[in-house]
């Protein structure tokens, strides 16, 4: 297992997020999965799962769109949403943990109104049914977590009035792992399909070992850094920054003991 870090007074947190096509895949996700139960202490796993939905959503009719690789979520891409991420692809992780010993409850942001969100301001663009998370309702995952349950996230959250909308799963595992650090020396796992952060996009072993916020600028500024890993960091420096202790970032061998990753560290 990866360095943890250790504090009398506090217990240790592992948040980990799974990306859709680790999720997709029957093998890497019941390698990632044995590996995830062996994991000591509480833990959380947030799950996403866009290109399942984008499938499903083919198979009823109704197409979705997408602009800058980003979903614009309307009424009928909300319900494929919440059967996907909230039912099909929730219980069956659920399902393979039990298999696993390790008992699980899946949730949404709805449960126990665990993940508040308001809807994306429009600006530019309108998302549709699309939400940021503004409140975590911590206690309710602390109650879970004393029981030795692991709560596993599906990327859906509500409003204060009851609605339900399409969440990142990069920012619910973040907002997540920053409200639980006052409770928990918190750590924050992203699982997808690269080795960490690439000095080159092209080899898949060009791996950064280390990278803090001013090495980050520089690499942005010089363009190392693609479109598609931006967002990403900007989670992992924004969990940094308001409390979270380490952030990794590998792929599905990630928990492994001397997997190659990327560290986030201030």
């Amino acid at each position: 297992m990866l360095e943890i870090v250790h504090n009398p007074a506090k217990d240790v947190l592992n948040v980990i997020k799974i990306g859709g096509k680790l999720i997709e895949n029957k093998e890497l996700l019941d390698s990632f999965l044995t590996d995830f139960v062996q994991l000591k202490g509480p833990k959380i796993l947030v799950h996403g799962g866009g290109n399942k939905a984008t499938e499903v959503a083919g198979k009823l009719g109704f197409k979705t769109r997408m602009i800058d690789g980003r979903r614009i979520t309307d009424k009928d891409s909300m319900e494929v949403i919440t059967m996907v991420y909230a039912g099909l692809l929730n219980k069956s992780i659920v399902a393979k943990l039990q298999g696993h010993k390790q008992n699980a409850i899946g949730l949404c942001g709805a449960d126990a109104n665990v993940l508040i969100s308001r809807k994306r301001e429009v600006k530019d663009i309108d998302y549709g049914l699309v939400g940021d998370v503004v409140q975590v309702n911590t206690e309710f995952i602390k109650s879970i977590l004393k029981q030795e349950i692991v709560p596993v996230f599906s990327a859906i959250s509500s409003t204060d009035d009851g609605v339900l909308l399409n969440t990142n799963g990069d920012s619910v595992a973040s907002e997540i792992a920053i409200a639980m650090s006052n409770i928990y020396i918190t750590q924050l796992f992203y699982c997808s399909e690269k080795k960490g952060v690439l000095k080159n996009i092209h080899d898949d072993d060009s791996v950064i070992a280390e990278l803090n916020s001013d090495k980050y600028q520089q690499l942005k500024a010089s363009k190392v850094l693609t479109d598609g890993m931006l967002p990403k960091l900007h989670n992992c420096f924004e969990a940094i920054n308001r409390g979270v202790s380490t952030v990794y970032l590998g792929d599905a061998e990630l928990l492994k003991k001397g997997a190659k990753h990327t560290k986030i560290v201030n």
